[in-house]
């Protein structure tokens, strides 16, 4: 028979992994389900990887409707170590960014932005 002691113990223990379950469960949801995906075409301006403890490429583009117009920044996360190589090829150069905006993501170690980068293409000028 167990005691109060070893119940409240085991009660604690099992609703701590409850939480952590729910918790890793909602952080995968979050990151399977896009809640929209599109381009956008503009040049590269600054690729970098930033964090303390969770390290993220973190980029920048500038994207410009008309010449002589204020560009409009897009900034957006790279997760795949394959496209923060290619995109950090590109830097400088004008590209269209492919990606999936993920909303709802519980820390800043998953990401300094809700755009996640799936692909980059190069554009001839």
């Amino acid at each position: 028979m167990l005691s109060n002691k070893q119940k409240i113990l085991i009660g604690t223990l099992s609703f701590v992994i409850l939480i952590i379950s729910f918790f890793a469960l909602y952080i995968t949801a979050a990151l399977s389900w896009s809640y929209s995906k599109g381009e956008r075409a503009g040049f590269l301006q600054k690729v970098s990887q930033k964090g303390w403890v969770c390290k993220t490429w973190e980029g920048q583009l500038s994207m410009v409707a008309l010449p002589g117009a204020t560009p409009e920044q897009f900034l957006f996360t790279i997760r795949d170590e394959n496209i923060a190589k290619q995109v950090n090829d590109s830097v400088g150069k004008r590209v269209i960014l492919s990606y999936e905006e993920h909303k709802g993501l519980p820390t800043s170690c998953l990401g300094d932005t809700d755009y996640f980068l799936v692909g980059v293409k190069e554009v001839a000028l």
